[in-house]
């Protein structure tokens, strides 16, 4: 016999967690809808050359890359970022641009499995390429805002930075090791500031350290408002500092005037986002309750897109949305409703003479729009409502000899008790819409 388990970092959905993810999915999918973004699909499966380098080298030890039977080099997509680029070069003449994306999918990193983190987990991504407005930055900002009102998740916020404020930052001290500098910020909400600070000692020397741990912690008090006003000093001491302050205005100016809750983003300058593809503003989203759970969503803006593939230059801006991190936040913040089923009504009948009547019930309801599932087998009552009880069903429609006999049903209300015996069909049917109205 074969041992049933599922491999570390990969799981199993039941179906109340699978409904609520769809749920999700759905929800979300109404928000692109609305600011215009069109769906996409690529494989799981890239040739290799395709994804190696093309994300920071933690990344890359991550990859899961092996070769075929075809002798092929080939890998699992770790994002969906990069097979959007390898999508839009090949595809560049059958586009419109700005092009407005967004892809749900499965994507794979060899990662150590934790709390909220696994190996195989849903991504969902949208983006808009062919735009360098800093307006394309503030509208996925806006997407996110919306997505985690949608979601209703309670508060958050989005923590906002520019890749060239941590760039002129190092380049005003001196520091060459950039990237791997911003590698480590990016762990501080993994190991914390002593944790980061022992990590740049064995890169930079104390009085870098020092500075740059002092200027990165600098950030926006929630709520509140002027803070690049104060930090604008920075802007003299380079170029890359001036111009990307002055596109974190220009960002605030947009969102302020389309009137976002203060308290939903802020300014952090500690945010680097790892990946080595952004080149701009970018941003990750945390819950105020479970800010330890991390992002769960992120993004920011790419201005070299396609250029493994061509040689023209094409920015884009776009954001991920954690699916499964989120599910794991709502479940322990007592959000997951526990139902497994998206039916409202529980047909039962009594006995097997009964059972074609309650078929023709329930084809009768469904072609009304109301959702209904059949008990297949007969059995005692307290089983089968036991049974709707557990799925979540809101209702039982019970049909035993004197029912048939009648042309009627028996509607039993499974949250409050109710019940109504000998019932036409259709007084039936506007209880359980009136319900669903409500």
């Amino acid at each position: 016999m074969i041992q049933a388990k599922t491999l570390s970092g990969f799981k199993d959905r039941l179906p109340s967690e699978a409904l609520l993810k769809r749920k999700i999915i759905n929800q979300i999918i109404e928000v692109f809808d609305s600011f215009g973004f069109t769906p996409i699909e690529t494989p799981h499966l890239e040739y290799a050359d395709i994804l190696v380098k093309q994300g920071s080298d933690e990344i890359q030890k991550e990859l899961y890359a092996f070769r075929d039977h075809g002798g092929r080099d080939v890998a699992l997509r770790f994002d969906l970022t990069v097979p959007l680029a390898r999508f839009v070069s090949q595809h560049k003449q059958e586009l419109d641009f700005p092009f407005r994306r967004y892809a749900i999918g499965n994507v794979f990193r060899g990662e150590r499995a934790q709390k909220g983190r696994y190996r195989e987990f849903t991504q969902c991504d949208f983006d808009l390429v062919g735009s360098e407005s800093i307006a394309s930055d503030s509208e996925v900002i806006q997407v996110i805002i919306a997505i985690m009102h949608k979601l209703n998740v309670g508060g958050f916020c989005l923590k906002i930075n520019h890749r060239g404020v941590l760039n002129g930052i190092c380049e005003y001290l001196g520091i060459d090791k950039i990237h791997a500098v911003l590698r480590i910020i990016d762990k501080l909400d993994k190991i914390g500031q002593d944790g980061v600070r022992q990590e740049l000692e064995g890169e930079l020397s104390e009085e870098q350290v020092c500075s740059l741990l002092e200027l990165i912690t600098l950030k926006e008090e929630r709520g509140e408002r002027g803070f690049l006003d104060k930090v604008s000093k920075l802007k003299s001491y380079n170029e890359t500092l001036q111009k990307s302050l002055q596109e974190l205005d220009e960002l605030y100016a947009i969102l302020e005037k389309v009137g976002l809750p203060k308290e939903s983003y802020c300014i952090d300058f500690s945010i680097a986002r790892g990946l080595g593809y952004y080149t701009g503003i970018v941003y990750e989203c945390v819950l105020d309750l479970l800010p330890s759970i991390g992002s769960v969503c992120s993004g920011g803006r790419y201005d070299n897109l396609v250029q493994t593939f061509a040689k023209d230059k094409l920015s884009g801006v776009g954001a991920s949305v954690g699916l499964d991190r989120l599910l794991s936040a709502l479940s322990e913040l007592g959000k997951v409703e526990q139902k497994s089923t998206q039916t409202q009504i529980l047909c039962i009948a009594m006995d097997k003479e009964a059972m074609p009547f309650v078929y023709q019930q329930a084809h009768k309801l469904r072609n009304s729009g109301i959702g209904v599932e059949v008990y297949p087998e007969i059995v005692r009552l307290k089983k089968s409502l036991t049974y709707a009880d557990r799925k979540g069903h809101q209702f039982a429609l019970i049909v035993g000899e004197e029912e048939m006999k009648c042309g009627k049903v028996t509607l039993k209300n499974l949250k409050s008790g109710e019940q109504d015996t000998m019932i036409d069909l259709e007084i039936c049917q506007n209880k359980c819409l009136g319900c669903l109205d409500e």
